[in-house]
């Protein structure tokens, strides 16, 4: 019987850490590594995946020509939370599964999220004086794992924290020492800071805009480490206009590029990027979903366990 082939495919590599840890157990199985990384044309991919059993991605787009590139594809798994960058209705009628590993970068990105929040907050450390976080409103809009992290780190810097997640008992939400409220509009109206952690879904695309942060107390901070794509960028452009004390830090830029050169332009100093989405770029968020993908790879295929399934 042929050896399971295990294709890890990365435009933005995993930690050495990690690769040699998913390499280690892959072969301990008795499956066969392969390793494509920084590559610079999706048909490399396309090229790579010919003859692979399971893939291991990270933020790499897995498309319709990809999967039909791998008549022999049985999993994928990506690497981090959010899975939008794979066609996973197509995968899902060619029989294939696909998983993401939740919670495993959830510490990263909340840690992210809150040294934006100083960093804003301390004026980008430029010698002049700033505000502190301590006292403060957070909201947290939805309450997976990041956001649950989120609110671990602000409890002890002393913010007072509030969530709203329509799928969340408020029990749940309660037992995290986090108070709940009624709806997204509740949530910014309390909110000096807000920090978005929506899935990209049809239904969150754009539902950030000008109704909901208009509605932020003064000296208002949005915070973005989900996805760019959930902000309606001309309605986030309204609101620079008509608050001067609005600030929104984000480690993913704006979809529209004219919407970057309109801040630039016109609101220095009141925005923030990274220049590539940071969220999870830590070396120890990259050994735990490295490590979890492969492993969850080998529950698959020797106990049939698809536990974090997303395309059931």
């Amino acid at each position: 019987m042929a050896k399971k082939v295990v294709l890890v495919a990365t435009v933005k590599p995993f930690a050495p850490e990690a690769v040699e840890g998913i390499k280690k157990l892959a072969e301990q199985a008795g499956y066969e590594f392969r390793l494509l990384e920084k590559y610079q044309d999706q048909n490399e991919l396309i090229q790579a995946v010919k003859d692979v059993n399971a893939l291991i991605v990270r933020s790499d787009k897995v498309t319709k020509e990809v999967i039909d590139a791998a008549p022999n594809l049985e999993i994928i798994v990506r690497a981090g939370a959010g899975y939008d960058n794979i066609d996973i209705q197509y995968a899902k009628e060619k029989g294939i599964v696909v998983m993401n590993t939740p919670g495993q970068n959830a510490n990263a990105v909340a840690e992210l999220a809150i040294g934006m929040m100083i960093y804003m907050a301390r004026n980008k450390f430029n010698g002049k004086p700033g505000t502190e976080l301590k006292g403060k409103t957070l909201g947290l809009l939805a309450f997976g794992n990041v956001a649950r992290n989120v609110a671990r780190i602000a409890k002890g810097i002393g913010m007072d924290i509030y969530a709203y997640d329509a799928f969340v008992p408020k029990e749940v939400i309660e037992q995290a020492g986090v108070k709940p409220v009624n709806s997204q509009e509740e949530l910014f109206e309390k909110c000096q800071y807000v920090s978005l952690h929506l899935p990209l879904t049809e239904q969150t695309r754009k539902s950030i805009g000008y109704d909901l942060i208009i509605r932020m107390p003064k000296n208002a901070t949005l915070v973005n480490t989900a996805r760019a794509e959930i902000i309606n960028e001309p309605e986030l452009l309204k609101v620079f206009e008509e608050r001067d004390d609005f600030k929104y830090l984000s480690d993913i830029k704006p979809v529209d590029e004219q919407t970057l050169k309109t801040l630039e332009e016109k609101f220095a100093g009141r925005f923030f990027f990274t220049p590539k989405k940071m969220g999870a770029q830590t070396r120890e968020a990259n050994i735990n979903a490295g490590l979890a993908a492969i492993r969850q790879i080998i529950d698959y295929f020797e106990k049939g366990i698809t536990r974090f399934q997303v395309n059931k």
